[in-house]
């Protein structure tokens, strides 16, 4: 199914249904990765590993992602995006299934591996649907929707998940993420239609060249530059977040689930409204925006000492409604970058390279972050500036690729729609 959204800009049933598991599935590789964060002080003294040790554990899933994007790069607009998406969906369930099974730190971090060879990849594919399903007027709103994942993470997945983990061991809630998936999993079978529309534009069967060609465009290659600096954010403050909460700012073990909790209940909020505002207002100058402020709640949030509860709980809430706004309004413009023959190659190459980066940027911060013997975390400000600094050159980056998005619009209108037909422009 290659359908373009009507000019009225109102959702189908089925479109609607499209969302929903995408972004089911979406947050389920969300909580995944995003578990770790909070169990990070848990498995430092269960598994006796040090910082960098779980820093490899986190990269693991990274690296192995990485080298998965760029295998799959050469192939992603050869099948139908729902068959790639099932293929991919059900590795990712067996890697997380091992994880749930590690008795120690080489089994973890083996399972992170397997899991982020095909986990890693599954973004890149539900994004692509994304662009061939819906028109550039309401991307923005879509991946609101499908971004609210990450809040329902921490709403729903991470208070759980560490209420099991608190009551019966680090293990459970990846077993719960396995369950979870096999349901999303088995409606998707049943209620998605094949995405095979860009097929018809393929020119060249071969998928090494295919890769090539991706890779090597000027364009695409900025794109690429843009998402390593978005990662940096992410991948370096987040490893160590549940660390930081609890020996630098005084949270204790028992009041983290209330702090992920109500964060996520603001940021599912978020997700639609910074959708609608993206649409509305412009990506780009809502991206700058939100870039702004999430600057300035970094900064003091890393250079924070002993703090009351409801102050860092403020302050969470704060950082989010930056990271919503540049999230779901950058992916709207970088999946406009790609033509539409290209677009499953390209959005393998930038989840490759997004995990890469968030790799480096995890072992980075487990070696710029000591931990003291009595479990305070030094140098973690520094992390709050290295992230503050790649988030402006970002701005610049993302100014570019809006530049490029308008030029690529304003020639596609002046083309014949007899010429265009086939190929949605963004």
């Amino acid at each position: 199914m290659q359908a373009q959204q009507p000019v009225n800009n109102n959702l189908s049933p089925y479109q609607k249904g499209i969302i929903a598991i995408l972004a089911f599935i979406q947050f389920t590789v969300v909580l995944d990765f995003m578990v770790l964060s909070p169990l990070g002080a848990q498995l430092l003294t269960e598994l006796s590993i040090t910082t960098a040790q779980f820093g490899w554990v986190v990269s693991g899933y990274a690296f192995s992602a990485g080298v998965s994007g760029l295998l799959t790069a050469g192939f992603a607009d050869r099948f139908d995006r729902k068959k790639l998406l099932l293929f991919f969906y059900s590795g990712f369930v067996l890697g997380t299934l091992f994880c749930g099974l590690a008795p120690n730190f080489e089994a973890l971090l083996a399972a992170r591996i397997i899991t982020g060879l095909f986990g890693g990849v599954i973004s890149s594919i539900g994004f692509a649907i994304i662009t061939d399903l819906f028109d550039w007027q309401m991307r923005g709103r879509v991946m609101g929707f499908v971004q609210m994942s990450f809040a329902a993470s921490q709403v729903l997945g991470i208070p759980v998940g560490l209420f099991l983990a608190n009551n019966y061991g680090w293990h459970s809630p990846f077993r719960m993420i396995v369950a979870v998936s096999i349901l999303v999993g088995l409606f998707m079978v049943w209620y998605m239609k094949p995405v095979t529309g860009h097929l018809t534009l393929q020119t060249d069967n071969n998928p090494f060249r295919h890769l090539m060609h991706t890779v090597s465009q000027p364009t695409y290659l900025r794109g690429f530059a843009a998402t390593v600096l978005l990662a940096t954010g992410g991948f370096m403050l987040m490893p160590f977040g549940s660390t930081y909460a609890i020996h630098n700012l005084g949270v204790t073990a028992d009041q983290l689930p209330l702090i992920y909790t109500i964060t996520g209940v603001f940021s599912i909020g978020l997700g639609p409204i910074m959708g609608r505002l993206s649409d509305k207002t412009g990506k780009f100058n809502l991206f700058t925006y939100a870039s702004i402020w999430g600057i300035a709640v970094t900064i003091i949030y890393c250079n924070l000492g002993q703090t009351p509860l409801w102050g860092i709980i403020g302050l969470n809430v704060l950082l989010f409604v930056g990271i919503s706004g540049r999230m779901i309004s950058s992916q709207a413009m970088i999946s406009a970058v790609p033509e539409a023959k290209d677009r499953g190659a390209f959005m393998s190459v930038n989840a490759s390279i997004q995990q890469v980066a968030g790799g480096v940027a995890s072992l980075v911060a487990g070696l710029i972050v000591v931990q003291r013997p009595d479990g305070y975390l030094e140098q973690y400000p520094l992390l709050g500036y290295i992230v503050s600094a790649a988030t402006i050159i970002t701005i610049f980056m993302m100014r570019w690729i809006n530049n490029h998005i308008n030029k690529k619009q304003a020639g596609a209108k002046a083309v014949p729609p007899a010429v265009a037909a086939g190929d949605q422009v963004a």
